[in-house]
């Protein structure tokens, strides 16, 4: 997965604009903070925020870029402590000791330009992958049973792409009662299913879940994005400032993404979950 840069006044600002790119919550993705605002005279701050994120990778990263945070712990941090030969310490002196003797705290020596950022979430352990045909077993055996609960009658069938999305659709009459406003009910369904499959998995990898009704998510994107290019053409037109109203993650990525292919306007976004908002300002 390809990380994305933002900025903001704030790290926690410049994380919520990188969520919204990716279409995910924070806990499945992976920081970088490149660069955090300054703090002058007064009290004032100078600066942006910088980081950036990606989706969290389901496999681990090769040992050289693991490590490119510091020195790892392990067998090799005795190394110099005693010789070969069991005699005496050779280079036992720590570098606190050392500094200590010289009169420097370690608060004092100059931090190294190789120091990498940290990173504030691990990488996902590997698992071993759920089988194809058992994922969306799982997940239409769910929601067939859900939908039978809700008195309704439709056809649910699941298959998992080559970009590991498991996409479950729901095909019937009268199934709006499953879509709710917003698509607040749909999306409620797609996380039970989610629930669904990762109990089925026991530890093992699965697609990521997408529920959609009657291809209501498919016209529902298309429709945001003709809006979008309709408020970012007042915007370039009046430069006034247009704030859109509380979205959830994945509308929040399709304004985004469609604000990023015109030319005269940025996106950014305000608030915290669950009432975030986007904001188009002129360029």
């Amino acid at each position: 997965m390809e990380w994305v840069e933002t900025t903001g006044k704030t790290v926690d600002e410049a994380k919520d604009l990188a969520l919204d790119q990716l279409g995910v919550d924070h806990q499945d993705a992976e920081f970088e903070v490149l660069e955090e605002p300054k703090t002058g005279l007064f009290g004032r701050v100078r600066g942006e925020a910088r980081v950036r994120a990606r989706i969290a990778p389901k496999s681990p990263r090769p040992k050289n870029d693991r490590r490119r945070g510091g020195r790892s712990k392990g067998k090799g941090d005795g190394e110099g402590r005693s010789n070969q030969g069991g005699g005496q310490r050779s280079e036992g002196r720590s570098p606190q000791r050392d500094g200590q003797k010289s009169g420097a705290s370690p608060a004092a020596r100059p931090k190294s330009q190789n120091d990498a950022p940290k990173r504030e979430s691990k990488p996902r352990e590997e698992r071993p992958p759920m089988d194809a045909e058992e994922q969306c077993r799982a997940a239409t055996e769910f929601l067939s049973g859900l939908v039978t609960s809700f008195g309704l009658t439709a056809e649910v069938h699941a298959d998992l792409d080559a970009d590991d999305y498991l996409n479950v659709g729901v095909k019937g009459e009268g199934l709006g009662l499953l879509i709710g406003p917003g698509l607040n009910t749909l999306d409620a369904l797609q996380e039970l299913t989610r629930n669904a499959v990762q109990r089925q998995a026991d530890g093992r990898d699965y697609g990521r879940v997408v529920v959609d009704v009657d291809g209501v998510r498919a016209r529902r994107k298309a429709a945001l994005e003709q809006f979008v290019a309709d408020a970012a053409k007042k915007v370039v037109e009046t430069g006034d400032t247009v704030v859109f109203e509380v979205m959830s993650s994945a509308d929040r990525k399709v304004v985004h993404d469609t604000v990023g292919d015109l030319d005269g306007v940025v996106s950014g976004s305000e608030g915290e979950d669950p009432r975030r908002r986007v904001v188009l300002k002129p360029a």
